[in-house]
């Protein structure tokens, strides 16, 4: 039943013989002795998707009412009884994952030693439900109200150049300057190449331009260390290259607006221990970290 509704939720056998370090025909087999156990088809097959018939959309609402409630009954009794356990799959941003979440692990771990945690990074806004992730941490303003977040942090951020740009290009003083200036632009940011500051005189928007764009934070790093031009980045990013003088921030007196940090999860499932200790968890770590200190922790 548990990998007939990851085969439903995903629309194919391969990504759930990946997820289970299986084979695509064996998992193909597997949903056909379901079928053949309930004397329906649940499946359309075809050489691009795999769809739902109307009788597996009916059979995979009762299932996951089935799994769900399997999973509340073993949480509630025995060695288990309010401990967190199983495999968490987590997701996060590439850098951010890499600088500020896989290196908390092992003290996660250390606390919880029947969790097992799978670190799934990447930079776009992926599908929860379809990548079977059950929690994933997301910078940046949330635009789908199916989902549940908590808030967990905030991070500043800051308006960059190398020290080598800078020398050749001059210094801008106001963000109107930014339009005579090679602008690196990340690409998966809600405004685009429209940056948003703080002065003292309130809020301005200012539309930049540049010769290169990323979708990858890491790849608006290293152009900005190699000095391909000026970036509105998470001043985490740049720890060691501003300390050393190679990257400076600039346009102290305006800075850009910073973004929350939020848990995020699917709404239709029930939160389990393994879950809400993972949130607590980061939410405590970050509110240790200057860096990375929310204003408040926004309940669900």
């Amino acid at each position: 039943m548990k990998l007939f509704v990851r085969v439903a939720e995903t629309g194919g056998f391969s990504s759930v013989a990946r997820e289970l370090a299986s084979t695509q025909p064996t998992v193909s087999r597997t949903v056909a002795a379901l079928e053949a156990y309930l004397g329906v088809r649940l499946m359309n097959r075809s050489s691009r998707a795999v769809t739902l018939t109307e009788d597996g959309r009916a059979f995979y609402v009762q299932a996951m009412r089935a799994l769900e409630a399997i999973t509340e009954a073993e949480a509630c009794v025995g060695r288990r009884h309010g401990q967190p356990t199983g495999s968490l799959r987590l997701g996060a941003p590439v850098a951010f994952g890499r600088l500020h979440v896989a290196p908390r692990m092992p003290a996660f771990l250390a606390v919880y030693p029947e969790v097992e945690v799978d670190l799934a990074m990447n930079d776009a806004f992926v599908d929860l439900v379809g990548e079977g992730l059950d929690l994933v941490i997301r910078v940046g303003m949330l635009a789908d109200p199916s989902l549940i977040a908590r808030r967990i942090g905030t991070t500043r951020r800051v308006t960059v150049a190398s020290a080598e740009y800078l020398g050749r290009r001059g210094r801008p003083m106001t963000p109107a300057d930014l339009g005579q200036h090679e602008c690196v632009v990340y690409t998966r940011l809600a405004t685009g190449n429209r940056w948003h500051f703080g002065g003292p005189d309130g809020s301005i928007s200012v539309d930049v331009r540049g010769r290169f764009r990323a979708d990858n934070s890491e790849a608006v790093r290293e152009a900005v260390v190699s000095g391909a031009g000026i970036a509105v980045i998470p001043v985490w990013m740049f720890t060691d290259e501003i300390s050393s003088g190679r990257v400076q921030i600039i346009l102290d007196a305006f800075e850009p607006s910073a973004l929350p940090i939020h848990a995020v999860y699917p709404s239709r499932r029930q939160v389990s221990a393994k879950v809400r200790a993972m949130i607590d968890f980061l939410a405590a770590a970050f509110a240790g970290s200057p860096l990375l200190r929310g204003d408040a922790l926004v309940g669900e």
